[in-house]
């Protein structure tokens, strides 16, 4: 990872020239001060690569001022500059957190080395904050199951996961479609670089590109610095592109770039910047009816479904409910300090007989609440699982579409957009379409909330962005939420 910014803070005029010149010729960025308030300015607007520290400034010690550096939230890989005469303040800053040291009088080429020395190790920095971020542990990593879906999955893991092929994810929400792209990874000869994820749903559309390639100094209002995006991150390693349906067809084809040719430009840059990455994408979306609809790019889906990997709903994994339950149980009984004696057989039973849409990750969430609502020393009854009616499938997922209408409020069921009922329910609707039923169901979920889209976006279990995008299509004009 190269070194883009340095603050030199230097007493001698002579000195801050001579190493602002030569690192200025190696094309890195420096702001070269004398004092340590002017120091404090500049941190305060932006965050830098390095510092060079002199262990004397007019307003106070080179050393106590590191200390206070290495307080902040984003601190600078710091070299410390004294003198032949100091070498026992060179030590004793050393001990206190400053990166490496320069003794006065040094070279060009001294400088030069510990710059490089700093970006491996900013390198190093950089990979095991994305390898420890939001990692889950070893064991929760592990895909538990032994029914024939869960060794089929299994087998098409290792086979593919040799290969540097491009792989598509695809499954309803909770499956596990992330758990799949990490295995992906650890099993694959690019195990021992980074595994960088990015949710593509979950920023505005205006910071994915950013977020994904990067972008220079002064590309847009904040951008005070360059900074790397999550590809030039994952170098050498693999990238997960999270509900990669959510990306708007102007990033689609940037994307498609990236997978073609292996290089892009940062946000605000012409050099182009050359990645070896793997991607892997996941979506809950059919992209073929996505491609047909031209919500996604035909060719950026072929490019992406190079090995396409269907990760089964947990109700096509009957054998495995009960193993995923009780992994679960020690889980949360560990995680929580509690003593529970584990499920009984009538809980067990009510485990099976639900359907799961909400798959792994309801399964989970079932499983934590009732560790924490038993009491000690006794088993989980059906009671503490809190299990529903069940709910019919999102329209968004892979599970086939079954349209029980409930009896709705008589304000939204005498709408125009809502069809007959026949009383015991269900709706006399011979002639609708698939499309009509869900343009129905969006409209009458939103008169329901009163027009408040993040509640609708809530009910509908879809995020805010795919229901804008519905209602432009139904041409239905926005009021304040």
């Amino acid at each position: 990872m190269p070194i883009e910014n340095v603050i030199l803070v230097a007493a001698e005029d002579f000195l801050r020239r001579a190493v602002a010149q030569f690192l200025r010729q190696k094309r890195i960025e420096v702001a070269a001060v004398g004092t340590i308030q002017e120091a404090h300015d500049y941190l305060g607007k932006g965050n830098f690569d390095v510092m060079l520290l002199d262990e004397q400034l007019p307003d106070g010690s080179g050393s106590e001022f590191l200390r206070e550096v290495n307080m902040r939230p984003n601190k600078p890989l710091v070299v410390f500059m004294g003198g032949a005469g100091s070498v026992d303040l060179v030590a004793d800053c050393m001990r206190h957190g400053a990166f490496d040291y320069l003794l006065k009088p040094f070279s060009n080429e001294q400088v030069e080395i510990v710059i490089k020395k700093a970006e491996q190790f900013a390198q190093v920095l950089t990979v095991n904050q994305f390898l420890t971020t939001h990692e889950a542990e070893d064991s929760e990593n592990e895909m538990i199951g032994q029914c024939a879906a869960t060794e089929r999955l299994r087998t098409l893991i290792r086979r593919v996961a040799q290969t540097q092929a491009t792989v598509l994810i695809q499954g309803e929400n909770g499956t596990g479609k992330e758990l799949v792209a990490r295995a992906l990874h650890r099993l694959s000869p690019r195990r021992d670089g980074p595994f960088i994820k990015l949710n593509c749903a979950a920023l505005p559309e205006n910071l994915v590109e950013s977020e994904l390639f990067g972008h220079e100094k002064g590309s847009f209002t904040g951008a005070i610095n360059k900074r790397e995006g999550r590809f030039e991150l994952a170098h050498t390693g693999s990238i997960l592109l999270d509900e990669i349906s959510e990306v708007s067809l102007q990033l689609q084809a940037k994307l498609l770039r990236v997978l073609q040719e292996r290089e892009f430009e940062r946000v605000g840059g012409t050099r182009p910047v050359k990645v070896d990455v793997r991607v892997i994408a996941t979506t809950n979306r059919h992209l073929e009816q996505s491609v047909a609809k031209n919500e996604f790019r035909q060719d950026l889906y072929f490019r992406l479904n190079v090995v396409p990997i269907h990760v089964p709903p947990l109700r096509e994994r009957r054998d495995d409910i009960l193993i995923l339950a009780h992994k679960f149980t020690e889980r949360f009984i560990r995680k929580h300090g509690v003593r529970v004696k584990g499920l009984d057989r009538d809980a067990e039973q009510a485990l099976l007989a639900h359907p799961w849409p909400g798959n792994i990750r309801e399964l989970q969430n079932v499983i934590e609440r009732a560790v924490i609502l038993c009491d000690e020393n006794n088993p989980i009854t059906p009671d503490l699982l809190g299990l529903t009616a069940p709910h019919a499938p999102s329209e968004k997922t892979f599970a086939p579409v079954v349209i029980e209408a409930k009896k709705e409020p008589a304000a939204i069921a005498s709408s125009p957009e809502a069809p007959a009922h026949d009383g015991n329910g269900k709706v006399d609707a011979p002639n609708e379409t698939l499309a009509d039923v869900e343009r129905r169901h969006i409209l009458n979920v939103l008169r329901h909330c009163a027009n408040n889209r993040t509640q609708a976006a809530k009910v509908l279990d879809v995020n805010i962005r795919t229901l804008r995008n519905k209602l432009n299509e139904y041409k239905v004009e926005e009021s304040a939420d």
